[in-house]
């Protein structure tokens, strides 16, 4: 489970009751959200929360390294609250439901030094697609 609210009040962060609403709705394993989906969610806890609140939030989020942007190739970015634990995406291309999966091994590794072509290496992303169970043909 992701520990983003605790992060957040740890960190200082001004916690008011639009930005808990936020984080509280994206705090969780598995949670891929788009920003309509956080909105939806947000607004049926707190109904005030406007759209530019929840956009701006996720901004700051973003920004401040703490939650990350997933793009899944063609359809709306979602949100990561998984951002301090690394992991990898699992992704099912028929109905885009997202799975964070951590394989064995050293994926920094996994790159050979003629393939690095001089590259000091920071981070790995990898995502992997498929069909997900519920799409998959029977």
């Amino acid at each position: 489970m992701s520990d983003l609210v605790e992060r957040l009040r740890d960190g200082g962060w001004r916690m008011t009751a639009q930005r808990r609403v936020v984080a509280e709705v994206l705090d969780g394993e598995h949670v891929h959200l788009t920003a309509d989906e956080v909105h939806a969610r947000a607004a049926a806890k707190l109904p005030e929360i406007s759209r530019a609140t929840v956009y701006n939030t996720l901004g700051e989020l973003v920004s401040q390294g703490e939650v990350t942007e997933v793009a899944t190739g063609g359809r709306a970015t979602r949100y990561d609250p998984n951002a301090h634990r690394p992991h990898h995406h699992l992704v099912c291309a028929g109905c885009g439901v997202i799975r964070d999966v951590r394989p064995g091994g050293d994926p920094m590794a996994g790159l050979p030094d003629s393939e690095r072509f001089g590259f000091t290496l920071s981070d790995v992303e990898v995502t992997y697609r498929g069909l997900c169970p519920a799409c998959a043909p029977s």
